[in-house]
């Protein structure tokens, strides 16, 4: 744990949405940010590391990238954190295709980025996280193969179920450790647009709570942001 702060988290996909909201809600519990950015444009996280100093940590990494991401491990080896979280994660353009209409290239591109990214990541990050520690990943609801009576969005439902398989065989392989899949829920987010039934402000607070009081509770759950298990 970092000196004169509760706890230290790297939060992979921190620039904006859920991820900024995660970041700006751990610093105000007295937590330590070590927050990703892809590029150089300036972020919300960076408006986040004016206001809170040295809480705050931003690195670079495009998490698609192997080299991104071996360049993130030189950077923080030695470093111990409390949590990993990996938020990142993006939709198809048209969320509506089936999965016999996409592009094999927007297949790809979806898959890559939410189910073998974040793997990419908690593989080779995750001898940076205490043993009583957690690492965790955001999923979603939709990625429930029991829950998923109506269809639609497809694609986005394939790579999220995909990504949660993964973590079970990781959690197969890392046995004794906590891990964490979190469904957040349809939440007003560039993701999630405007329609959505659930706000960053009501939904981020319990993601915290849930995933602050889950260290070191070994074993992989798939949880919804009220703590509730969600069939896989």
């Amino acid at each position: 744990m970092t000196l004169g702060f509760k706890g230290d988290i790297l939060l992979i996909g921190a620039s904006r949405g859920l991820g900024l909201a995660m970041a700006s809600e751990f610093v105000s519990r007295g937590w330590r940010v070590t927050g990703t950015v892809r590029g150089t444009k300036r972020t919300g996280l960076q408006d986040l590391q004016d206001q809170q100093g040295e809480a705050v940590e931003i690195v670079e990494l495009d998490m698609t990238r192997i080299e991104d991401i071996t360049a993130l491990h030189e950077k923080l080896e030695g470093r111990r954190f409390d949590m990993l979280f990996v938020n990142a994660g993006i939709a198809n353009a048209n969320p509506e295709e089936t999965i016999g209409a996409v592009s094999t290239e927007e297949f790809v591109r979806v898959m890559v980025t939410n189910a073998l990214s974040p793997m990419r990541v908690v593989e080779r990050l995750d001898h940076l996280v205490a043993p009583e520690g957690l690492i965790g990943v955001m999923t979603s609801g939709q990625g429930s193969i029991t829950n998923n009576v109506k269809g639609g969005r497809e694609v986005y439902r394939g790579s999220k179920a995909a990504l949660n398989q993964y973590m079970r065989s990781y959690a197969a392989r890392e046995t004794g450790r906590a891990l964490r899949l979190v469904a957040p829920g349809w939440i007003r987010t560039d993701l999630g647009g405007p329609d959505a039934p659930f706000t960053i402000e009501e939904t981020v607070p319990k993601i915290v709570d849930l995933l602050i009081g889950d260290m070191g509770k070994p074993g992989l759950r798939y949880l919804d942001r009220e703590g509730k298990d969600v069939p896989w």
